[in-house]
């Protein structure tokens, strides 16, 4: 499995761009998934296009809340694939570019290895992969809360890795046990982060590659 970071606060890569928002792929047996779309859809395409990413063929696209940072590629994204199918929280409008967006509330199983935590305090859903190491969980901003995320997640094995924007979260000792730490974009405690767990946490940042086995 292979999570590519498209769109973040920063860049890992000097030919990247980087921009407040949060995008990702996710790749693992065969199928690519684009997690959120950051905020403007040029420069997300203008990214991909860098890392050899054609965003005219990517299948599915799973939306982890709707605010601007997130959504605001989706359109360009669509633009390019209106056949791909969006995976939006119960409370998310569904983008009326493309066919009807599924639309999740509970937790939900796109695959037998692909999972949604539901929507949580009806605001946020996280994605969940499973690896032959735990389970990967990437979240968009954690607004429901970083042990909310990860209790809802554990409900499909036990965690492993966690990626994405963690906001304000504090309570870093929930982290303790993770065999990855990747926080991104809103994340405010990413360097306390870094410091508690410099073995087991990554930076991240347009361009970062994560592999699992």
């Amino acid at each position: 499995m292979k999570i590519t970071i498209l769109y973040d606060n920063e860049a890992a890569r000097t030919n990247l761009q980087a921009d407040w928002g949060f995008a990702c792929l996710v790749e693992m047996d065969g199928r690519t998934l684009l997690f959120d779309t950051g905020a403007q859809g040029d420069l997300l395409r203008r990214n991909m296009d860098m890392l050899g990413v054609d965003a005219g063929r990517i299948p599915e696209v799973f939306i982890s809340h709707n605010h601007w940072d997130h959504v605001g590629g989706l359109t360009e994204i669509l633009r390019l694939n209106p056949d791909a199918t969006v995976y939006v929280p119960h409370s998310c409008p569904g983008p009326g570019e493309a066919k009807p967006a599924v639309s999740i509330d509970g937790p939900y199983e796109l695959s037998e290895k692909v999972f949604s935590t539901g929507e949580l305090q009806d605001i946020e859903q996280s994605l969940v992969v499973k690896t032959a190491g735990g389970l990967v969980v990437v979240c968009g901003c954690a607004h429901p809360g970083v042990e909310a995320i990860l209790q809802a997640a554990s409900r499909f094995g036990k965690v492993s890795a966690l990626i994405g924007g963690l906001h304000g979260f504090r309570e870093i000792e929930l982290l303790t046990g993770l065999n990855l730490i990747c926080p991104c974009h809103c994340t405010q405690e990413k360097s306390a982060i870094l410091t508690r767990f410099p073995q087991t946490s990554v930076s991240g940042g347009a361009g970062k590659i994560l592999e699992f086995q």
